[in-house]
């Protein structure tokens, strides 16, 4: 639901949001209260120290404090746990209820301050578990106003201002010809720019504040604020609505028959393609894996890779560390070495520089399979997130592809990167010197696989022969055109639920969509969906029985605002335009990018629920675009991504071989399967 209403302004937090927080506030009272009672009633008759007096009065007094903020926080926790999400009208009294107890802090602070005063000056002479009970009494007073007092910090929302909201002066069709009402949209717009750039510097505050980091913490807050600024959700209620989703999507997928085979119309119909590609996929992804340096060695060797690297990290340097730039102690160089299994004669330039738009990567010899590899490496620091975070497009015009060319604005500046000291430096060229009868291969994982995939694109021209491997690239790339060109010689590998290459600017809008049907439809309080989301997630079990379509209530009704606090859109949202003609062009707002190249899909054959100690089978074959067109909530979004997950993947299906090829892709010609 909206945020709350508080003190004339509007808050990051719901009326629904104070059952928990409350709950354990209370909790912690009550105890508080029961052992003040039971020193009051031990010590009655028996305060006849010289301060006595006084520290019977504090005790009684303390008592019946603490009984009245227990009984205001017990309805504010019985009136926040009443209504839905979209329904606050039972919650209505929460703000007066809050102003109670923002009140009743006040005589709590007081009587904090009086009983510091008696412990130092009245204290002498009486019992010391009388003593020790005031001082816990006045410390724990104090510690519950600073926790409060950092909650308000958090829930503190910027723009929440009643006297400059967006939403109360929202101009209908006529008023926007207003030249008063433009410039009021114009101000609330950089307001919310001006907010969400201040909290990216705050949060990038040990980065240099030169002119690429404020360009790039400029277009990431125009980003923020453009996604952010058409709804009226707290972060609870976006917590309720993916895991609504989840168990929506569960459900679907329970429902769905195991033996059904979706036709993907891949590229390459051919089995033994399917199987050439992997195996060549499954020997490039140890050079992207070894393109993270030393932190991803270590992780993945927990026992052995401290050791390993520890006796040649700090030794002295020989000649040949010149082609290694930015590793200073030079434990990247060494985990690369130890990952790789190559020689240093067999590597051609090592760079870990890093900054926003320039990341590292290492050209090398690959012998094994006749190739000049380049890696590239993926996220793996703040700038890394902020040259993922620059998603605007920027125009790529390539040569020879017809249609639109344009892609990913901070992964194309990374590749630039990258070409011009490939190209510039004569790295590529020292290296066809070395061998030149081989071809030119690049890899990366993440971020990596979307620079490897753009530098693909700069670089065919040039070498028509290379290949890229792609592992989880980022789903907001490229173009329409340029993703059709790069099928030619880019392939694309992708793990299970893995959220990134499902991850786009229309997919972020399709959730918020999502989200935003489901709990506009939910009939349950948020505290109960958030506890049995909580408990399927951990634990698992049957999805909740959640109506999944609206009721009673066309689609088309969500894009107009309700009134008062019933609404969750400020103003009609771009993310349910599409609602009405999915199809249209003019309904589009951003720019559409899709994942390089021909697309390998690997997923896990059997129950998503087994055992942590179940062998764990695995299944490809060639998917298409569309199977990307919405994002899957799952605890495997994350690990699924993880570069050893895939490599591991990887290595099952190319190596040992559990299963030969599944019957389905025996009966279907046009679907690869393994």
């Amino acid at each position: 639901m909206p945020g709350m209403v508080v003190f004339g302004r509007r808050w990051g937090i719901a009326s629904d949001d104070l059952v928990f927080p409350g709950a354990f506030e209370v909790f912690i009272r009550i105890i508080w209260w029961i052992g003040i009672l039971v020193l009051y009633t031990i010590h009655k008759g028996r305060f006849d120290c010289p301060g006595g007096t006084v520290l019977h009065s504090y005790l009684v007094v303390l008592l019946v404090l603490l009984a009245a903020i227990i009984l205001s926080q017990c309805a504010i926790v019985y009136v926040s746990a009443q209504g839905t999400i979209t329904n606050p009208g039972p919650r209505r009294s929460i703000p007066l209820l809050v102003c109670v107890r923002f009140l009743l802090y006040l005589p709590e602070l007081v009587w904090a301050c009086l009983g510091a005063i008696w412990v130092s000056d009245d204290s002498r002479g009486c019992e010391p578990a009388g003593v020790t009970a005031v001082i816990c009494a006045v410390i724990a007073s104090w510690i519950i106003v600073f926790f409060t007092g950092i909650g308000v910090v958090i829930v503190f929302d910027p723009l929440g201002s009643q006297r400059h909201s967006p939403a109360q002066y929202e101009p209908g069709p006529r008023d926007l010809e207003s030249s008063d009402s433009a410039q009021l949209l114009y101000t609330a717009r950089s307001l919310a720019v001006r907010v969400w750039e201040s909290r990216l510097r705050l949060l990038c505050c040990c980065l240099p504040q030169d002119d690429s980091h404020r360009a790039a913490f400029s277009s990431i807050a125009q980003l923020f604020s453009g996604f952010f600024s058409d709804t009226d959700l707290v972060p609870s209620d976006i917590a309720a609505g993916l895991s609504l989703l989840h168990q929506e999507q569960d459900k679907v997928e329970q429902c769905r028959d195991p033996d059904d085979v979706v036709a993907h119309s891949p590229s390459s119909p051919i089995r033994e393609d399917l199987q050439t590609e992997l195996e060549r996929a499954a020997h490039c992804m140890q050079f992207a894996v070894a393109a993270y340096g030393w932190p991803l060695y270590v992780y993945s060797n927990p026992l052995t890779g401290v050791f390993k690297l520890s006796g040649e990290c700090c030794r002295s340097r020989s000649a040949e560390y010149d082609i290694v730039g930015g590793d200073h102690l030079g434990c990247h160089f060494t985990s690369i070495l130890h990952s790789t299994g190559l020689q240093y004669r067999d590597f051609i330039h090592i760079s870990f520089h890093n900054q926003i738009y320039e990341i590292p990567f290492f050209v090398a010899l690959d012998h094994k399979k006749e190739a000049v590899l380049v890696a590239v490496r993926g996220t793996l620091s703040l700038k890394d997130a902020l040259t993922d975070l620059s998603a605007d497009c920027e125009n790529l015009p390539i040569e020879g592809v017809t249609g639109t060319c344009y892609a990913h604005k901070g992964i194309t500046q990374a590749a630039n990167y990258i070409y011009k000291k490939l190209i510039n430096d004569g790295i590529l060229n020292q290296a066809f010197t070395i061998a030149p009868e081989y071809r030119l291969v690049i890899t990366g994982h993440s971020l990596g696989a979307g620079t490897a995939s753009i530098l693909a694109i700069l670089l065919r021209s040039a070498f028509p022969t290379l290949q890229c491997y792609a592992f989880s690239p980022p789903g907001g790339l490229l173009s329409k055109a340029l993703a059709d060109y790069s099928r030619e010689f880019v392939v694309s590998v992708v793990l299970g639920k893995d959220l990134v290459p499902r991850l786009s600017i229309p997919n972020m809008e399709d959730l918020k969509r999502r989200i935003l049907k489901m709990v506009s439809n939910c009939s349950k309080p948020k505290y109960k969906i958030l506890l049995h989301g909580c408990w399927y997630e951990m634990f698992g079990g049957e999805p909740d029985d959640f109506p999944t379509e609206l009721e009673n209530r066309r689609e088309e009704e969500l894009s107009q605002p309700l009134l008062g606090e019933q609404s969750l859109l400020l103003h009609h949202s771009p993310s349910y335009q599409s609602l009405d003609s999915e199809e249209s062009p003019s309904h589009v707002t951003h720019l559409p990018l899709f994942l390089p190249g021909r697309i390998l899909y690997i997923t896990e054959d059997g129950s998503p629920r087994r055992s942590c100690f179940s062998p764990v089978r695995y299944r490809a074959e060639w998917s298409s675009e569309t199977a990307f067109s919405s994002i899957l909530i799952s605890p495997r979004m994350i690990t699924d991504h993880m570069p050893d997950v895939v490599q591991r993947a990887l290595q099952s299906l190319t190596q040992d071989r559990p299963f030969s090829l599944c019957p389905s892709s025996l009966n279907n010609s046009h679907l690869n399967v393994i």
